[in-house]
């Protein structure tokens, strides 16, 4: 994707309310990298702490008309991040903000949006309920793990997705149109999004399915699809431990894939022993995108990181002049 041009020239001064971009402490990196395909300064903001712990915000500078965008994906420190977001929030709508977009490159507690067994809360529900009631007019975020997440909200949710940056780049690597590339789905859950990357590649499609035990943990099972002699990329929303990545991968070898497996996610949380995990040699590539900060100790010679600072800074604009943003997945 290209630079954006000027903002300055994308609408008649006089026919808009002007747009403001703003970084909280979670992945200022990625504001920033946003605000500079935008060609536009991050917000003057003050984020700090008093010594009892308690959180402190302060916009430095008027947003009184303006419309506002808050860059700040829920990552680890979730709660932290979380918090902080809705503080931010709170001191917009009070600071008289013509309106409020919440950019959530990564939605914490999305993997608890159902009521699974007694007594469970729908946190991902909580969270929407949360945002909504602080203020915000709009939500923009990236492969929620759960579409019906959506449904949440009762204002506009632009749902982006990274899986074509991943395409994108898979494609440049000559993956595509080779007839050794299986493109895999480590369960059920995934089989659309992966289906749309196989067809990108014109590929083919396996699928690895659990079964669940008695106490409702979840098991590889097996296998659908051919992998024998064949080079395999695995794609997942989330890769959190890497347990299920593991599974899958175990799984492939088990029926003959060769032993230079790629594996691509959007969002590289790594929690526990996924770093671990993901260094067995028969792992060839990472690929993840920067959705959630990811520090040096948990890169390794094998990760690739794609930015999507451009893909959000297209939709920010299209936000902001009224234009379509779904069109941007427009096959």
């Amino acid at each position: 994707m290209p630079p954006l041009g000027p903002i300055e020239a994308i609408v008649p001064i006089a026919a808009r309310t002007p747009m403001k971009l703003f970084a909280g402490t979670a992945h200022r990196e990625l504001a920033q990298g946003i605000a500079d395909w935008l060609r536009i300064e991050l917000g003057a903001l003050t984020i700090t702490r008093f010594p009892d712990s308690e959180m402190y915000v302060k916009f430095e500078e008027s947003v009184r008309g303006t419309e506002c965008f808050i860059v700040q994906p829920t990552c680890f420190p979730i709660d932290t991040n979380l918090l902080e977001l809705l503080i931010l929030i709170d001191a917009l709508k009070r600071a008289s903000a013509e309106s409020i977009t919440c950019v959530m490159p990564y939605y914490g507690y999305a993997r608890q949006e159902r009521k699974a067994a007694p007594r469970e809360a729908i946190t991902a529900k909580l969270i929407a309920d949360l945002l909504s009631t602080a203020g915000i007019n709009r939500l923009v975020a990236m492969d929620l793990h759960a579409d019906a997440i959506q449904g949440f909200f009762n204002i506009p949710v632009d749902h982006l997705t990274g899986v074509g940056i991943i395409a994108d780049y898979l494609e440049e690597e000559g993956l595509k149109d080779r007839d050794d590339v299986v493109l895999v789905s480590p369960d059920e859950g995934r089989v659309k999004t992966v289906r749309s990357i196989a067809s990108r590649l014109h590929a083919p499609l396996a699928v690895g399915y659990k079964v669940r035990d008695a106490d409702g943990k979840a098991e590889n099972a097996g296998l659908a699809g051919d992998v024998r002699n064949k080079k395999c990329i695995v794609y997942d929303d989330i890769i959190s431990t890497g347990g299920s990545i593991m599974e899958i991968v175990d799984a492939l070898l088990l029926n003959g894939a060769r032993p230079e497996i790629t594996i691509a996610c959007t969002h590289a949380v790594f929690a526990g022993k996924a770093v671990e995990r993901l260094n067995r040699p028969e792992i060839a590539e990472i690929i993840v995108t920067d959705t959630i900060p990811i520090p040096p100790e948990k890169r390794s010679p094998k990760t690739r990181v794609l930015s999507i600072a451009p893909l959000f800074a297209e939709a920010i604009q299209r936000i902001w002049t009224d234009e379509s943003v779904s069109s941007l997945f427009d096959d």
